[in-house]
């Protein structure tokens, strides 16, 4: 058996300078050796239309495909009036539709979440995790990356500078892949 990991992550977020993927950048140095990151950026994914299911636009095709082809999910987001971003609603939405053709089935899934308040995006996870159980997603639940007040540990160059933000994200990307390779050999 292969152990090699293929990650698919993507950003909440469609902002250039987004804490969140800033939060992806920092996973892709800070991933075991025996996995890799791939991101996708979900600028340009129209709004979830049931009547375009039989015809989808492409970058849903390619989203879709994108998820499928990875072993794992890593999602980075912010926190939006007490909850997820609409966009990322939006994206799941799509990659989960129609009724028997839910990319996400299956994969193991990894959080986390910055956001410049004291809570660090929890809110957002939460509501996530409640959405991942209906689409037969394996979350790792520990350790939570929640990173409050962003500014102060990730810098103006995008860079995450805080060490223990950096130790607890490490630990989730190591969780993630022994999981992910867990559920591969079942």
């Amino acid at each position: 058996m292969d152990d090699s990991i293929t990650i698919l992550g993507f950003a909440g977020s469609l902002r250039k300078d987004s804490y969140n993927k800033a939060l992806l950048r920092a996973a892709a140095e800070l991933l075991p050796e025996n996995a890799r990151l791939e991101v996708f950026d979900l600028d340009g994914i129209p709004l979830y239309n049931q009547d375009l299911e039989k015809e989808m636009p492409l970058i849903v095709k390619e989203f879709k495909s994108r998820i499928r082809a990875a072993d794992a999910i890593l999602i980075a987001t912010p926190e939006y009036n007490y909850s997820m971003p609409g966009i990322l609603k939006n994206a799941i939405d799509w990659a989960s539709r129609p009724p028997g053709d839910n990319s996400f089935e299956g994969k193991p899934l990894a959080l986390m979440s910055a956001s410049t308040g004291m809570l660090g995006g929890a809110r957002a996870q939460y509501h996530l995790r409640q959405v991942f159980v209906t689409l037969n997603m394996h979350a790792v639940n520990r350790p939570e990356v929640l990173v409050s007040f962003a500014p102060k540990k990730i810098d103006e160059k995008g860079n995450v500078t805080d060490q223990r933000t950096r130790e607890i994200m490490r630990k989730l990307l190591e969780n993630l892949v022994t999981w992910t390779i867990k559920l591969k050999s079942q």
